[in-house]
């Protein structure tokens, strides 16, 4: 349905003031999501996306389910965005599965020396050359730390699972043991890629600005920021499974 249609179907006056006073929340999460996509998204695609997800949130939402409209409508502002992204995603299937391979030659390589997989070993193990190693990285990275797939899988779609019911306790204790694994597994990087991770997430630096502090290349780190999450995806399987292209 287009944005146009959707609107007709849900017009009404206490649908605008819905619109009017959440349109704020749909431009925060745009913003917040750019900061963690390449330079070819656009905020404006964004924040277009997420409108559509706030008038079906409008729609659907259900106040008996005992979530409250905020945080239901936030998860589809959040979800509509996602999905507009990945249908944009220009990367190659081919990149995808060579970033899949690397991650299974990082747990691979971790599970046999009980020790963090070192970029070296990663390309003996591949076959390749370091260089050519580095080339994947880079071509999977895009300059951003996670891509569409690893947004939606480690993201706001995890939360989206709940379908918007009365959540289970079972529900409650995978939410926390995923939260749980995966700190856990962001504390055992190696430190670089570990330091990398806090600039971008908790400092909220830009590749080029995290380049500056550590005194090396923007290209650089992608490529570290891109193996520490395919580190970190080599250790979640359990929580994440694999995507199949």
């Amino acid at each position: 349905m287009s944005g146009v249609a959707m609107y007709a179907s849900v017009r009404s006056g206490s649908t605008d003031d819905m619109v009017m006073q959440h349109a704020p929340l749909v431009k925060r999460i745009a913003y917040h999501l750019l900061n963690r996509l390449p330079d070819s998204v656009q905020v404006d695609d964004l924040i277009q996306a997420g409108m559509l997800g706030l008038l079906e949130a409008i729609k659907q939402y259900d106040a008996t389910q005992g979530a409250s409209f905020d945080t239901y409508a936030g998860i589809r502002i959040r979800g509509s965005m996602i999905d507009e992204i990945r249908r944009s995603d220009w990367t190659p299937r081919s990149v995808h599965k060579k970033a899949r391979k690397v991650s299974d030659a990082i747990r691979v390589i971790e599970n046999k020396n009980g020790r963090e997989a070192k970029d070296v070993e990663v390309a003996e193990y591949l076959g390749i050359t370091l260089d050519e190693y580095h080339h994947i990285l880079q071509d999977s990275s895009s300059c951003r730390v996670f891509s569409v797939e690893e947004l939606a899988q480690t993201g706001d779609h995890y939360l989206e699972d709940a379908q918007f019911q009365a959540e289970e306790p079972v529900d409650g204790l995978s939410r926390d043991g995923f939260e749980q694994a995966l700190a856990k597994a962001i504390a055992t990087l190696p430190e670089r890629e570990r330091l990398i991770i806090s600039l971008y997430y908790d400092e909220e630096l830009n590749l080029r600005e995290i380049g500056e502090v550590l005194n090396i290349s923007e290209s650089r780190v992608c490529q570290i920021s891109t193996q520490a999450i395919l580190r970190l995806r080599s250790r979640l399987t359990e929580w994440m499974g694999d995507y199949q292209d």
